[in-house]
């Protein structure tokens, strides 16, 4: 499963924005540190379920009338502060939480309503742009440090007849989740000395900023974007980096009355339907709410996972099956499964995601559209459904 991780400063809202997403019950808390262990729930990436292109919807928990919900994990980690990197607000440790995650969420409170610390203070006081930059900054001087650290064994190793730097590199960054490819391609932007002896702490900060933002790409979140002055979320929005304006309280406040039965509404959409009896002020609160979200598109959370998964780390859902007519599993079930594979993955791929055992006795695949063989080097495309022929199915 996908990992995403949401970051930021104490009492952005990002744990609001986990359990609006999650529906999972954390603490919420409007002091900083609210957070101290990392919360782990599941989230869903959407897309259109290919149930669409059929009579009937599929009737999968995970599809509401042709909206399909793909999991993927979220995790919640305490908020840091300048100089996390050092340690300060325990931010190493919760910079380590960061480690296992494929994407960031960089949530930015764009009221300006809390300092660089977290604290609260009169809304628009402080400028959220100064928010954005700092996360990027403390997870590259935090990797730098750990690159540093582990140097003398690279120069060590360097002392090798057979010294590899790729290898040595990958061996080093491996629990940061940079594999060989990634340390390849970033050595190969980077213009560096041949002897590790005669690296400087310029190359090895260049180093880390590279392998994070090709391990780590970060997607900000301008939340609380109903109350935030105008004038912060078109800041934001003109950065040269992706912007998601959002409110993390408005999408909950949404999946709790979606819950309750009082609005219709579905995670991403861009408006909801009033059912139940409201108060006025009830009412109010979601004129204003409904204000905000046909201003920029709905209310930014299932946006930004989106953005994520399919953005970010350019992701396709593809649906395998056992009945290539009736798309079903061998009990019966409707396209039951989606994965979320890279771009340009084939079926082999798609066999081993399965199972491994699938994907090793592979023989070849059916696309269930057309009812055509596929080859087994075929580039797959968002939203394939495809019956997979194995030794072990």
């Amino acid at each position: 499963m996908l990992s995403i991780a949401l970051a930021g400063k104490p009492n952005a809202g990002k744990s609001t924005f986990y359990k609006a997403a999650t529906m999972a019950d954390v603490d919420v808390g409007n002091y900083p540190f609210t957070t101290i262990d990392p919360n782990r729930g599941v989230t869903h990436a959407r897309t259109d379920c290919p149930c669409l292109d059929r009579e009937e919807r599929c009737g999968n928990e995970n599809c509401h009338d042709g909206k399909r919900y793909v999991p993927v994990e979220l995790l919640d980690v305490a908020g840091l502060v300048p100089g996390a990197h050092e340690g300060k607000g325990l931010g190493n440790q919760f910079l380590d939480e960061l480690t296992n995650a494929d994407v960031i969420v960089n949530v930015v409170d764009a009221s300006g309503g809390t300092n660089a610390e977290g604290e609260p203070v009169d809304i628009g006081t402080h400028d959220p742009i100064e928010d954005v930059d700092f996360i990027e900054e403390e997870m590259d001087l935090w990797l730098a440090g750990i690159v540093d650290r582990n140097w003398e064994g690279i120069e060590r190793k360097s002392r090798s007849p057979d010294f590899d730097m790729d290898d040595a590199l990958s061996d080093m960054l491996t629990g940061f989740g940079a594999g060989p490819a990634d340390v390849q391609a970033v050595l190969r932007e980077m213009a560096y000395p041949a002897d590790p002896k005669n690296w400087t702490d310029d190359d090895r900060e260049t180093l880390a900023r590279l392998v994070r933002e090709r391990t780590k790409p970060i997607v900000v979140v301008a939340n609380k974007m109903d109350v935030a002055p105008e004038e912060n979320v078109e800041k934001l929005l003109a950065l040269d980096k992706p912007v998601i304006p959002a409110t993390a309280e408005g999408e909950l406040a949404l999946r709790k009355g979606a819950e309750a039965g009082v609005v219709d509404y579905d995670p991403g959409d861009a408006d909801f339907e009033i059912l139940g009896d409201v108060t006025d002020a009830q009412r109010d609160r979601l004129q204003g709410l409904r204000d905000a979200m046909t201003e920029y598109g709905g209310t930014g959370v299932q946006s930004a996972i989106d953005y994520a998964v399919y953005d970010l780390l350019d992701r396709i859902t593809l649906f395998p099956v056992q009945d290539q007519s009736k798309w079903t599993d061998a009990k019966g079930n409707v396209l039951p499964d989606a994965f979320l594979l890279p771009r340009e993955s084939t079926p082999v791929d798609l066999a081993y995601a399965v199972h491994s055992d699938i994907g090793d006795g592979y023989l070849h695949a059916v696309d269930a559209r057309s009812g055509r063989d596929v080859g087994e080097d075929r580039e797959l495309e968002e939203g394939d459904v495809v019956k997979i022929v194995s030794t072990a199915s």
